[in-house]
This record gives C-alpha cells, structure tokens and sequence, in this order.
C-alpha cells in the first residue's frame, strides 16, 4: 500500500484549495448559513464543471472514474472551507444508483448529478433516532404495482434543495433484512418536507414526512426486501467522505490556533511559548494526524473493494468524531475569551464538528461497530 498522495493528487488538492478559497471564504459561509437555501446554485454548478460531483462516477455515465482517495483530498479541502452544499447527500444517493441500480436507472440518474442538474438525498434515520439500520420501521405496504409509504424520516440532509431521495422502508422481515430501497422525486403527491432548526446551520436537515405515497416496482434500487447490506454499504463511504471533511476542518482549527499563539501576547510574550499552550497544541496534531490516518486507510479500502472495508470506515468515523470534537473545543479554549464570539469563526467549525460527530453515528457507536466486526 502506498501511504502518499501522487502528484496528481497533490495538483488537485491545491486545485481545490485556491478555488474554495476564493469561492468560499468565510465570509460567504455565514450568508448562506442564513439563507433558506443553504447552499449557491452558483457555485455548485462551478464545482460540477469542476467534475466533483462525478468523480467517483464512472466514465461511462459522465464521471471521471475515480477513486475515494482522490475523493477524500476535496472533501478535506471543503471541510477546511466549511462548504455548505448538498455534496456529501447527492454523493450517497449516487452511490446507492451505482451500486444498487439497473442500467435504467444509472443512465438515468447517474450523468444528471455528474453534471449537476440532480442533487440527492437519503432518508433512512427515524423519530427513533438510532443509527442501527436494522430499526427501521417506516411501512412500505404492498400493493397493486408497487408500495404505498407511509411515515416520518428525521434529519434528512439537504432534502429542502433535492430532487430525489433514496427512502429506506420495511416491506418484511426483520432486522436488515425486509428492507428496500425507493427513489423517490421530493415533489411526489404525499411528500412533505419541514426544516429542522439544528445548531450547525451550515447544514440543513429536514423532517421529512411520507403520506400515502406511491411507490412503484420501478423506483426500488435492487431487490424488493434486500436494500439492507446495499444501504449499509452506502452509509459506510459517507463515513469516509465525511471524515475527510471533518479532518479538513480540524486541520483548519490547528492552523488557526497555532497562528494565533505566535501573536497573542500575555506577560509580554506570545502565548505559544507557554508549555501548556504547546501542550495544547502537540495534542491537537496527534489528534488530527491519527484520525487522518484511519481516514486514508478506510479510503483506500473503500477504493480497493477489500474485505476489511466496513470495519475501516466505521474506524475512521469513531477516530474523525472525536479528534474533530476535541481540536475545535481545545482551539476555542486556546483563542480564550475571542474564539466564544460570533465575529470569530472559530465557533463555526465547533458547531460544524459537533454536527459531524453524530451523523452515521457517533464515535462510541462506530466503536462499537468496531467491537463487534472483530469479535468482541
């Protein structure tokens, strides 16, 4: 296994870097934190002829083929950017076409999102509110040509903005089992969709709401009752894709705060100098390095296709939950009375990070997930 990033790699990073960071300066993160939208039509379209949204798309339906380890390099420089978009939802409802759907249906959905005509979603998570794909309970009663679905999905990302959402429902079965998998347009008669009022206004959630809705055979992505293991595939690259982002936004963090100690002053000395302070600063590194290590792996192990992959996502995510969590709370404490202020942005990547933990569960979930795939 090779540890570094090609050159080409390196290209894209810096590639992304310099265009978020003139399309996406802070400054129009909190505009768009207020706007209802959530996200600029604008520079989404830029970034999908930037072939982001298709870069793990294959050739054949518009993407350019490649791999969740070029993927992770974008990711980390959108969560340096703190990029509110609908990327990381549309990029699992992709992966549910591709992995789950007909030719149809890849032909279909597949060079839409690549050119970013279609932005997607997935709602899975329930007023329960557990993670464990196994509870689903929303019915999807069986009917003349299809399913009618009813019930409620919670904290459905970006899903005021999409076209389409994959909508997990229990047609049988218990368990993972008898769960399959819908694409369904969010203007269906019976769809209702309110926004959730959430701390990290960066990102937009919705309580989506299923009201008689017809399901036809034609909208099911893979087998009636059998969308379990495809669903938790899916949700294991979100996993990946989002702790790359976190790790960029923690690597923000340390930058910010490492900056800020070499020109804070205190007893006429810049607070860097102070060995709590570096202490402080040591132990964010070894946070962020760590869990960028787990993040690569579990890319690469996605990429690979290899046995150990569900394991190493749910890793990464438990390791990007807590180093993301610990570096902004220790980067808010090291800018002291500033980083509490709405001026600063330092409290943007807390409430981002925070927001970040507990999607695809949180860091004591994962590892427990952990736990059990290696038998303990």
């Amino acid at each position: 296994m090779d540890f570094g990033f090609s050159e080409e790699q390196e290209m894209l990073r810096q590639s992304a870097r310099g265009f978020l960071e003139k399309e996406c300066p802070s400054t129009q993160v909190r505009r768009l934190m207020a706007d209802a939208q959530g996200f600029d039509p604008a520079l989404w379209k830029k970034i999908a002829e930037l072939g982001w949204l298709g870069l793990v798309i294959p050739a054949e339906f518009g993407g350019s083929g490649l791999t969740y380890i070029d993927l992770v390099v974008v990711m980390e420089e959108m969560g340096r950017a703190m990029l509110p978009s609908p990327f990381i939802p549309t990029l699992l409802f992709a992966e549910t076409i591709l992995r789950g759907g007909i030719d149809r249906q890849k032909k279909e959905f597949l060079p839409a999102i690549a050119a970013g005509k279609t932005i997607g979603t997935i709602a899975w998570m329930e007023p329960s509110g557990s993670w464990d794909i196994g509870e689903i309970a929303m019915k999807g009663e069986k009917g003349a040509g299809g399913c009618e679905l009813n019930g409620t999905k919670l904290f459905v990302a970006d899903a005021h903005v999409s076209d389409q959402m994959i909508v997990a429902a229990r047609t049988g079965g218990s368990g993972i089992d008898g769960i399959t998998l819908f694409a369904i347009e969010t203007k269906r008669p019976g769809v209702s969709i309110n926004p959730l009022k959430t701390m990290d206004e960066t990102r937009k959630q919705s309580e989506v709401r299923f009201e008689r809705v017809k399901a036809r055979e034609s909208d099911v992505i893979g087998k009636v009752a059998d969308g379990g293991k495809l669903l938790s595939d899916v949700i294991d690259r979100g996993k990946v894709a989002l702790a790359a982002e976190m790790m960029g936004g923690a690597q923000r963090v340390l930058d910010m705060t490492v900056e800020y100690t070499k020109v804070r002053e205190q007893f006429g000395r810049p607070i860097g100098s102070f060995q709590a302070i570096q202490h402080k600063c040591a132990n964010m590194m070894v946070d962020v390095e760590s869990a960028k290590s787990a993040t690569y792996y579990a890319a690469w192990a996605a990429s690979n296709g290899v046995k150990e992959a569900p394991l190493a996502a749910a890793l990464a995510k438990a390791a990007a939950s807590d180093a993301s969590r610990r570096t902004a709370a220790e980067g808010i404490q090291v800018h002291g009375g500033i980083g509490f202020t709405w001026e600063h942005d330092m409290h943007l990547y807390f409430k981002r990070a925070k927001s970040s933990e507990f999607t695809f569960g949180d860091a004591t979930y994962n590892r427990e997930l952990v736990a059990q795939m290696i038998g303990l």
